[in-house]
Formats: structure tokens, sequence, C-alpha cells
């Protein structure tokens, strides 16, 4: 079913992303480490604790909005850092790591796992819990809502930081998150604070609404024994790459340097992660082949990415000549399949920089092939930032409702 959602709906909740973007400060017990559970380990190396909010200091932190969130927020929360196995993309085994926020509650709660949207700060990983980050503002959020919260760092960040993030890598971005909610479940087996009812929901929005797409694929087909998957919610993903990639390429852009330079991310990554390892002057024209090769990302473009790139490199794309490039972007698809779990994609239309068509195909391909519980929802004039407001609320409101 596809639905489009006027700009007032989901009001009654809109405190949540106001409350959610406040600082909360935290008091740190870095040095506290847990007794690890008796039985062996897989996954799981090491955790340590974060930091403690009661329920009283998350209203406190909500200034005005106190007596509207107090009907929401019902628990404090408990802040963990894990560190766990998984592995890269070449296949070696490395320690990655993400947070883990258990509610304070007394019956048995659900899971979350919360893929984390674009950072460019390494400062921002979940596992850090920094004031005013993602991870901190929205775990603490959901968590005193009474779930319990897995925010992987993916590879690249936390722990694994001194490796390249493997940005909008679909393969990747899934096992870093399936290993962290593996490496969660054998944390709660070895601990009595918080009992998990086995149900996992997830979601996530831009980069992360890409990555529970691509989680959500990888569970159901090859790790639905292990979890109850009850629901998925992605917000303003890149599914369908290819699309992505034939649009960027031959059509203008918005020529804003900060969309500019995740475009370039992704086409640095393939290139590294598939060993194209092609020169820049392959891809890019001579004005910025040489600030390329020498900043990588960090390079300002206030034009339209069409226009950096080398016209011999568009013409093969388009005939279809560059088969390692155009097999490399076609591996990160994650829109045409089908879904067995009930999954919302939430996007708004005049979204400039994951563009809206990228769930429409999802959803398209997603019900040509029988899916029958998969949900479009579109916002008129949502843009990749307003949208966000929407997506949690939406997502709230959705997770309540499957149990």
């Amino acid at each position: 079913m596809q639905k489009s959602i006027p700009s007032l709906s989901f009001r009654h909740l809109g405190f949540l992303l106001i409350w959610s973007l406040l600082i909360l400060n935290s008091c740190k017990d870095d040095d506290t480490k847990l007794v690890p559970p008796t039985e062996e380990n897989v996954y799981l190396k090491e955790s340590t604790s974060i930091t403690t909010l009661t329920k009283e200091q998350i209203i406190q932190k909500a200034g005005t909005l106190g007596g509207l969130a107090s009907a929401y927020v019902k628990n404090g929360v408990r802040v963990y850092k894990i560190t766990y196995k998984t592995k890269n993309t070449d296949g070696a085994e490395i320690t990655a790591s993400g947070a883990l926020v258990l509610p304070v509650v007394t019956g048995p709660v659900s899971m979350i796992s919360v893929q984390h949207g674009t950072i460019t700060n390494k400062n921002e990983a979940p596992s850090l819990f920094q004031d005013g980050t993602e991870g901190a503002s929205f775990g603490s959020l959901f968590g005193s809502m009474g779930y319990i919260i897995a925010y992987p760092d993916y590879i690249g960040y936390g722990a694994s930081d001194n490796l390249p993030h493997p940005y909008e890598h679909a393969a990747s971005l899934a096992s870093a998150s399936l290993d962290m909610i593996r490496a969660c479940k054998e944390f709660l087996r070895g601990q009595t604070e918080v009992k998990w009812d086995e149900k996992l929901y997830i979601a996530g929005y831009s980069e992360g609404g890409y990555a529970t797409m691509a989680l959500q694929k990888k569970i159901e087909e090859e790790a639905a024994s292990e979890f109850n998957l009850r629901a998925s919610s992605c917000g303003a993903g890149a599914y369908d790459k290819t699309a992505f990639m034939k649009y960027i390429i031959n059509s203008p852009t918005q020529g804003i340097s900060s969309y500019n330079s995740l475009y370039l991310w992704v086409l640095l990554t393939y290139d590294r992660i598939y060993k194209l390892n092609k020169p820049s002057t392959y891809y890019f024209t001579d004005k910025y082949a040489s600030q390329i090769a020498k900043n990588g990302v960090n390079v300002a473009i206030n034009e339209s990415f069409s226009n950096i790139l080398n016209d011999s490199f568009k013409r093969q794309l388009n005939d279809g000549t560059d088969k390692g490039f155009i097999d490399a972007i076609a591996d990160n698809d994650v829109y045409n399949w089908k879904p067995k779990t009930p999954t919302r994609l939430y996007h708004g239309d005049a979204d400039q920089l994951v563009f809206f068509f990228n769930s429409q195909n999802a959803y398209n391909a997603m019900q040509k092939l029988g899916a029958t519980n998969v949900e479009l929802f579109k916002y008129p004039t949502g843009t990749h930032s307003s949208t966000v407001l929407f997506f949690l609320t939406g997502t709230q409101d959705f997770f309540a409702n499957i149990q």
C-alpha cells in the first residue's frame, strides 16, 4: 500500500524529534567491566558501562516539553559499549563496536536495532555516546520508551576507526549490524538487568535506511531461525544504486558540495572494495582529478556531480562497457527482492540528496514480486532533513502496533 502523508500527520508526537536533539549530559564510568557470562561467546568480546540516565533526568532534559514527554518516557536507561567480532570487506576478522541501551524495567521488552545515518566525524560513533549525537539522542529516547536499543558503529568507527568506512556497501553494513545483534544477544544472556522477549525490530534513516534494508534482507535470507524479526522501518535510503548511478551521471544535480562529497565517497569506496583500482583521471575531469587523488572526498565540488566525471567514463557506463564498475554498483542494489517481514518505506518526494525514486522503485519491485506487507509513505515536499520527523514518529507508531 502506498500512502501520501500530509504535513500535519503525527503532530501529536512531534516533540520526539525536538527532544531527541537536546544534549544528553551523562556521568561516564568507562572503567567498569561486566562479569562475562558462563557460556562461551562467539561474537561478544567485551562490554563496558558508559552512562546511566534516570527517568526523571530524561524528562528534565526535555525542558518545557517535560509534561508532554512524561507520557512517553517510561523509564531510565543504562548504556554500554560492546565490542564484537565481525569481518571486514576483505573477509578478515576484525573487532567492531556499538552502543547497547538497556531500559530500566522489570518486565520483558523488545529490541530495536538502529542503523545510524551518515556520519563524517568519528566522534559521532554511537559507542562513544557523545552529547547531541544521533546515537545518544535517539538511543536514549527509544530506550526510555521501553526498548533495548542496539546501535552498531559499523566498520570504520569506534573500535575499528583505524579502517576506512565502507560507505554504502551493502554486504558489510548488513554483516556488521547483524553481528552486533548477535553480540547483544550474548550480552543479554549473561546478565539479569533486563529480559529480552526475543522480538526484534530494525530501523534507520539515510545511510541507516539503506543499511536497514540490507540487514533485513540478510536476516530473512540467512538468519531467519536466529531472530524473531517483527518489523522493519527504512527511511530515505539509496536502495536502487543502479538507477541512482544512471541518474547522477546523466542529469544535473543541485551542485551542493556536501551532497557531492557523499556521491564521491560512494564511488571511491566501490573502486577500493571491488579492487577496480582506476586512477582518478579515469573517473574525473582534469579540473578535479588531481585534487581528488590527493584529498579524496575532502574536495569542494560546487557544481552538478555529472560535470566532474569524464565523458569517456560516463559513456562506458551508459553503453555497458565498464562492466567492473557496473557490476560493483549492481552488487549493492537492495531493492529488488520480496520481504517477508512487515516493512515500511519513508521518503520525502522533494529529497535532493537521496532521490525519492529509490523508495518508489523498491516498493514497485517488491509489489511485483508478490510482497503484501510493504508500505510506502511519501511525504509531499519533504526534503532529506525535513522528513526525519515523519520517519521517527511513523516508526514509533509502527513498532508500537506490531506485536
